[in-house]
């Protein structure tokens, strides 16, 4: 999978998150791109974090067009993700 159109996705992430860079960098390695909204900058993001998280303001947490949220997805994950909605 190459080239995914921006939009299938919207990772929320934060700057200091070890596991955002991560999963940004190995979507940006296999030319995947979404949005990305960091959560400490837009307080709604971060309430829309928690409601899906159970109370909890975990990040990455990736939500796909069909509104399917993933918590910490591994890339294998996303795209598999992205493959059922292509």
């Amino acid at each position: 999978m190459t080239n995914t159109e921006t939009g299938q996705f919207t990772m929320y992430t934060t700057p200091w998150c070890g596991y955002c860079k991560r999963l940004k960098s190995q979507l940006s390695r296999e030319g995947i791109t979404g949005r990305e909204v960091d959560i400490e900058q837009d307080p709604g993001a971060a309430e829309y974090v928690m409601k899906v998280n159970g109370g909890n303001a975990t990040v990455p947490t990736v939500v796909f067009a069909d509104e399917t949220a993933m918590t910490n997805p591994s890339l294998a994950q996303v795209k598999q993700k992205l493959a059922e909605l292509s």
